[in-house]
């Protein structure tokens, strides 16, 4: 009996002894059992457009802050090089090819692919156009385990009946399924989900209130809140006053002559001397400042996990042709690394492992698990097939589970100059093979980060087998590709390539410097910002 129970009370220390652990830890890091979540997601902004990550142009100071205070992944990508499939994998946590929605929801597909003149090869493939209501979404095991969950931003995963509200989040505020902003980045915003208040007033700025708000009538209950600006999207638009702020700093920079450059079918941006799409960085970085303050007002800072991403890269070539991504090859829409390289910051207020950099690739499909993980609620394989919980690595384990091979699938062309295309990452090996002819090109990204010199003839068996491990997944998905389009013209593309270099590039260079000039005025009222209280 003396020995039973002494062992009893040698448990009963044990269990005291652990809970005490547990209570000071909670008091030391303001942790508790069940933490709330921010997912911050950018809308088209590049690798290098923060000051974090390099750029001498733009600035970011809220969001600069807050990489010093998470992890940061140096080698973190979208799903994809467009918003709509990428989107889709951060709420499925599975590849396009998987979800079948490879290509943004409006994109012409097929023999609609020819009214818009572009002489391709290839007709898109189809793709789905919704977020599949089949498929368990993030908000949805969010809130089947007794979280509050609010959207407020861009969705683009579909209209009616397959909105925020029918995939999982209890509050929608300005998501519908338009993938820019229709009335631009100054009120009146001409969207439904969103109701104007007054004019001029900022859309990322009234974004961010609408979230703190959320905040604030939340604060007891545990909460996802996922803030999805509409920002950085074309139409860049910004206020007179941040526009001649960062005009003033080009010239004193002394910018270059030439800003653009061919690509293989569009001129691509060279240089970051854009002062429009400066200030509406700067609005983004001022919006994100907003919710980052209110949660330290309010103090649940203490106790929620903020993740902070892009859905695609920068926007070098088509579009607005607002940024350069150098020296990353490429921007939003091309197959390259800067087409899919992406800011991507975790931050645990409670983890020591906060500043910290990693360099293991990790795609925002993994976000899924990773924010089931760190609530306590158990992961959902069959659901986020594609994605892996990065927990540990934020704690400082390495897994061989991260020894993978990650997939990208665009059987498009888009709107930016990228090939339909599809991608396997190996390690440090990265192949793309091009449908157009089927060839295929090997970049070793540790060595040649730029992507400057195509290995697959001199790396033949590691092409095949990387080719192989592509191809076995892709049929396992009953991935879909595009098709030769039996009407192709050779001497049209010509003729439209000629057209792009001797019209188009000229003109690009031409809205540049008209840009950079003081007497520059976009219109009137600056895009409606004069009445703004911003």
């Amino acid at each position: 009996m003396k020995h039973n129970i002494s062992a009893i009370t040698l448990i009963l220390i044990l269990l005291t002894s652990m809970a005490c652990q547990r209570t000071a830890l909670v008091k030391q890091t303001g942790a508790i059992q069940r933490p709330n979540f921010l997912f911050i997601l950018v809308d088209d902004l590049g690798y290098k457009d923060l000051g974090y990550a390099g750029s001498k142009y733009y600035e970011s100071p809220n969001i600069d802050a807050l990489s010093n205070r998470s992890m940061i992944f140096t080698q973190a990508y979208a799903c994809s090089r467009v918003c709509s499939p990428s989107r889709a994998s951060i709420m499925t946590g599975q590849f396009t090819a998987r979800h079948g929605i490879t290509d943004w929801i409006g994109a012409a597909t097929g023999e609609a692919w020819r009214a818009l003149n572009r002489q391709d090869k290839m007709l898109p493939a189809a793709y789905v156009t919704a977020l599949p209501s089949s498929a368990t979404t993030l908000p949805e095991a969010m809130k089947a385990n007794g979280y509050t969950t609010f959207f407020a931003g861009k969705w683009h995963l579909g209209g009616e009946g397959s909105l925020p509200e029918d995939h999982g989040f209890d509050f929608n505020v300005g998501g519908w399924d338009k993938g820019s902003p229709v009335g631009g980045y100054f009120s009146p915003f001409e969207n439904p989900k969103l109701k104007d208040q007054y004019d001029g007033e900022n859309l990322s700025m009234r974004l961010a209130r609408e979230t703190a708000s959320f905040f604030n009538e939340h604060q007891n209950t545990p909460f996802f809140a996922f803030l999805s600006f509409y920002a950085v999207h074309g139409p860049i638009q910004t206020t007179q006053e941040k526009w001649k702020k960062y005009r003033d700093k080009a010239v004193a920079n002394g910018y270059a002559e030439q800003g653009f450059a061919m690509e293989q079918k569009l001129p691509i941006r060279q240089t970051q001397d854009n002062p429009v799409y400066a200030g509406l960085v700067e609005s983004l970085d001022d919006a994100v400042g907003i919710v980052l303050d209110q949660l330290k007002t309010l103090g649940l800072d203490k106790n929620t996990i903020v993740i902070f991403t892009s859905d695609n890269g920068g926007v070098s070539s088509g579009d607005a042709f607002s940024t350069s991504n150098l020296p990353l090859r490429g921007g939003k829409g091309y197959q390259w690394e800067a087409g899919i390289r992406e800011p991507f910051l975790i931050h645990v207020p409670w983890n020591a492992s906060n500043g910290a950099t990693s360099d293991i690739p990790v795609t925002g499909a993994d976000l899924f698990p990773t924010i089931l993980d760190f609530a306590g609620i158990p992961l959902l394989p069959d659901s986020h097939k594609d994605g892996l919980s990065l927990k540990p690595i934020i704690e400082g384990k390495r897994t061989k589970a991260f020894q993978r091979n990650l997939i990208w699938h665009y059987p498009h062309y888009g709107n930016q100059g990228g090939d339909p295309a599809s991608i396997i990452r190996s390690g440090d090996w990265k192949l793309i093979l091009i449908h157009e002819d089927m060839h295929t090109e090997l970049y070793n990204l540790k060595k040649d980060p730029l992507e400057s010199v195509d290995l697959s003839h001199t790396n033949h068996q590691i092409s095949q087998e990387l080719l192989a491990n592509l191809m076995s997944y892709l049929e396992s998905v009953n991935a879909v590709f595009p098709e030769p389009d039996p009407a192709f013209d050779p001497e049209k593309r010509e003729a439209y390539e000629i057209s792009v270099r001797e019209k188009l590039l000229p003109r690009l260079e031409a809205e540049r410097k008209a840009m950079l000039s003081e007497n520059y005025q976009p219109n009137e009222n600056w895009w409606k910002s004069k009445v703004t209280r911003d």
